[in-house]
C-alpha cells in the first residue's frame, strides 16, 4: 500500500528464516497443498480484511465466505497455527466500518477457537492457554 507498510513486510519476511516457506494468499488458502506440513497462517485479521473490504463492509457475507473458505482449508492433514489479532479488547471505534470490521473479526475468532484444539492469547509475550 504505502511506502511505510511495504517496509514492515520486507522487515518481516528478512525475520524469517531459510527454513521456511512463504506463501503470500490473499483470500484462498485451500488452494495450496500443504498436507503433511506444519503451516502457519500469519494472519486471520489481514485475511478477513481481505474478505471485508472486497465485500464492501459487508460483515455478514464476509463472515460467511471465511468459514467457508476456513472449513475447506482445514480439510487437510496438516498442523495449523492461527495467528489473530483480538481487536476488540480496546474501546469502541467512533467509526462505524472500523466497528463493523472489529464485529466480523471477534465473529471469526470464535468460530476458528470453537474448532481449535488448543488456544492461546498472548499478554505482553506471555502465553495464556484459553482452551
Amino acid at each position: 500500500w504505502d511506502e511505510e507498510f511495504r517496509e514492515r513486510v520486507l522487515r518481516h519476511q528478512a525475520d524469517r528464516g531459510p527454513e521456511w516457506t512463504n506463501i503470500e494468499e490473499e483470500k484462498y488458502l485451500s488452494r495450496h497443498d500443504l498436507n503433511g506440513r506444519v503451516v502457519v497462517i500469519d494472519c486471520v485479521t489481514l485475511w478477513g480484511t481481505n474478505f471485508f473490504f472486497d465485500n464492501e463492509g459487508d460483515t455478514n457475507r464476509s463472515l460467511a465466505e471465511l468459514k467457508e473458505e476456513f472449513n475447506k482449508f482445514t480439510e487437510q492433514d496438516a498442523h495449523l497455527i492461527f495467528v489473530t489479532n483480538e481487536i476488540g479488547l480496546g474501546g469502541v471505534s467512533p467509526d462505524a466500518v472500523q466497528r463493523r470490521f472489529t464485529d466480523l473479526q471477534g465473529w471469526l475468532n470464535q468460530y476458528i477457537a470453537s474448532r481449535a484444539d488448543e488456544v492461546v492469547l498472548m499478554v505482553s509475550g506471555i502465553p495464556m492457554k484459553v482452551k
